[in-house]
């Protein structure tokens, strides 16, 4: 199935491995391309240094398209977004801010931008400043989320709507079945970040992988609303912050407790009390850690499976 954005990535199958913080290096990148969807480096957890070292040894590692996702609000941004020029990074992905700010000089560097939204508003923001495509991502995302809390099912119809250029949706998406419900409301192509983030490329610490399978349904939740909006794996450090919310917390002592490096802790050294250990509600149905071309194959082969029976279910029903 070729769609805008098969075209728009020069890549054979229409999903994106997100670009997510501490489990996105080279590796997962450059395999996930290879099996010919499109590998994202995630800037967010990285110093300029060391992304640079990240994208040279991608670009060693697959001749095929790959980006770079930057999060607006990191500090260094300048500096990230000069190595991207320095490294010819053909396609970036932006989060996490207005992409106002960065589109047209990313634009005028011949990069292709998508930016990642949460709402329909945001969308059109995004498509008036001038992205190639969007991305929509639902509530049920891991990491960093909308405070509007629209799950997918609702986001993608919506988005669909409001905007012309290409659609990717994101969100509780982490099987072939999810793809084609997702190209049912208008998405031409899928962005998975917990799929791909319980990988044997994954640069995320062996315990975090294993706690993503070892997940039931519910034990992920949408805390530090005020703050910053994150789903987490509940744990030591969850119940942390519930008891601090629970008493009206300020943003300040919500920082305090957050404090630096949570992240990094609980997915990329593995402390899975005392860590952030930031993963989607679809962790729930993942029960494996595969290679990423095994698992785009099996996603891709299960999409086409799907949509075959349905096809003939239908004209059986004729």
């Amino acid at each position: 199935m070729k769609t805008r954005i098969c075209t728009l990535f020069q890549i054979e199958f229409p999903i994106i491995q997100a670009g997510m913080v501490w489990c996105s290096g080279w590796k997962l990148a450059s395999a996930v391309s290879e099996a010919g969807g499109l590998g994202i480096i995630g800037a967010g957890s990285m110093y300029p240094e060391v992304l640079k070292e990240h994208i040279k040894k991608c670009k060693k590692a697959t001749a095929k398209p790959f980006g770079v996702n930057i999060p607006l609000l990191y500090p260094d941004i300048d500096k990230l977004m000069q190595i991207v020029q320095e490294e010819t990074v053909k396609i970036v992905f932006t989060s996490a801010g207005n992409p106002k700010t960065w589109t047209k000089w990313l634009k005028e560097k011949g990069v292709t931008v998508v930016h990642v939204v949460s709402s329909s508003k945001f969308a059109l923001k995004a498509q008036e400043a001038g992205v190639d495509a969007i991305v929509a991502e639902g509530f049920e995302a891991g990491g960093h989320n909308g405070r509007e809390e629209t799950t997918t099912m609702c986001l993608i119809p919506a988005v669909k709507e409001a905007v012309t250029i290409p659609l990717i949706a994101a969100g509780g998406i982490g099987s072939g079945k999810a793809i084609l419900a997702a190209f049912a409301l208008g998405a031409e192509g899928v962005q998975m970040g917990s799929r791909f983030a319980a990988t044997c490329e994954s640069s995320a610490h062996e315990n975090f992988k294993k706690a993503v399978i070892n997940a039931k349904e519910g034990d992920t939740s949408l805390t530090l609303k005020t703050l910053t909006p994150v789903r987490l794996i509940k744990n030591a450090f969850f119940e942390k912050i519930k008891s601090a919310e629970a008493n009206a917390a300020s943003q300040e002592d919500l920082k305090a407790l957050l404090g630096r490096g949570r992240a990094k802790r609980g997915i990329f050294e593995g402390d899975l009390e005392e860590g952030e250990l930031e993963i989607g509600q679809v962790s729930a149905q993942i029960k494996t850690i595969k290679p990423a071309a095994v698992v785009l194959k099996e996603l891709w082969e299960e999409y086409e499976k799907t949509k075959a029976a349905l096809c003939k279910a239908d004209s059986e029903s004729n």
